[in-house]
């Protein structure tokens, strides 16, 4: 995103706080290309005949997005990393939801030779590592959501440490122990 744009999404988030309806609307127009990318990322590597693909990834967190809990939205580096945390829990729920199928027994809408194994290994390592980061940030809740934004969303280090409101140095800190206990867990 340009300086401009960046301009822009500030003031248009201030405008949906104060209650102006229309900015919400020129504001997902503006963000549109930043959502996709973000959701791009989330789904790269997977199979391309995923029914969760990069467009129902952020017409989702589109539809998330408008719960009025998120009229706290403070700026755009705070509206890209809830955007980074609603892509993964929407992912989460995809995950339980294709192994729920799996796990349905007769009620199974597809039979089970129907559900690519990889996909089900994938959902449940997807699952793994979001119980894995829960698990951080009960101990560590910055190198949590350092984490979140730098794996899930896909944020620069510059990024991530205007959307948590700190340094670029902890930042670079926070990813790197924060790697290192989710890959020791994850192990």
């Amino acid at each position: 995103m340009s300086i401009d744009e960046t301009n822009d999404v500030g003031r248009l988030i201030a405008a949906h706080r104060a209650g102006d309806t229309a900015a919400w609307s020129s504001l997902i127009k503006l963000v549109y290309a930043e959502l996709r990318r973000l959701a791009h990322i989330q789904s790269a590597g997977r199979p391309r005949d995923r029914t969760l693909n990069t467009t129902s990834l952020v017409n989702e967190c589109y539809l998330r997005l408008l719960a009025p809990a998120q009229r706290g939205i403070q700026d755009q580096h705070h509206f890209f990393a809830l955007a980074s945390r609603i892509m993964r829990q929407v992912m989460c729920d995809y995950a339980k939801e294709r192994l729920a199928d799996k796990r349905e027994g007769g009620r199974m809408r597809q039979p089970v030779e129907a559900l690519e194994l990889e996909s089900l290994e994938e959902a449940g390592q997807l699952l793994e590592l979001d119980d894995v980061l829960r698990k951080l940030a009960e101990s560590n809740p910055r190198g949590a959501d350092v984490f979140e934004c730098r794996y899930f969303g896909g944020l620069s280090e510059q990024q991530t440490a205007d959307a948590l409101g700190i340094s670029l140095r902890t930042v670079q800190r926070e990813w790197n122990a924060a790697r290192a206990w989710m890959q020791d867990k994850l192990s």
